[in-house]
């Protein structure tokens, strides 16, 4: 299966962002859809897993769950909007990484092959160290993006229950030329 990874539109599904996902087979989206016209566009366009995140109103909030757990082609799969602990994103150490607390909790409860998180508007990939999953924050590929970290997007295949062929795009700001 091919799975684009996305997080944080911010209410916009941006057309270099649907260009980079015209391929996968899927759309896993890791919170803050911004808006349910948005969360419904990208629906409209591949089949869509997503949870909601800090920023969404009830609307998206009704529609879409706190965290997401199943399996895909047999890897297990927990994703949740806000997984880093507040105040370890930009001083992070993949070596001894800060879990927010609910998300803790959700990691040892279903212990996942990939966990994937969003918030941070920080793209990171690293092999947690202790647990040995796979961790996942496709960044921010809204407008709303932090000063000089790009807007991104991610994709990759599952197939036999292990993670392929990770591609990520770095995306211009809004205006940028």
């Amino acid at each position: 299966m091919f799975i684009g990874l996305i997080s944080d539109t911010h209410g916009v599904f941006a057309p270099d962002v649907r260009e980079f996902l015209e391929p996968v087979d899927r759309i896993w989206h890791a919170g803050d859809f911004g808006s349910l016209a948005c969360a419904r566009e990208i629906a409209a366009f591949k089949p869509l897993t997503g949870v909601y995140g800090n920023c969404d109103g009830q609307e998206i909030r009704r529609a879409y769950p706190f965290f997401q757990d199943f399996d895909c082609e047999g890897v297990r799969v927990l994703i949740t909007h806000i997984g880093l602990r507040r105040g370890s994103y930009w001083a992070f150490d993949p070596h001894r990484p800060l879990y927010d607390p609910q998300a803790e909790a959700l990691l040892q409860k279903f212990c996942p092959d990939l966990f994937i998180c969003g918030h941070t508007h920080i793209p990171q990939v690293f092999r947690d160290p202790k647990a040995g999953f796979l961790f996942m924050n496709p960044g921010a590929c809204g407008y709303h993006s932090h000063g000089d970290v790009p807007r991104m997007a991610l994709r990759f295949h599952i197939e036999s229950g292990k993670v392929l062929d990770l591609e990520k795009i770095e995306l211009p700001h809004r205006g940028a030329r």
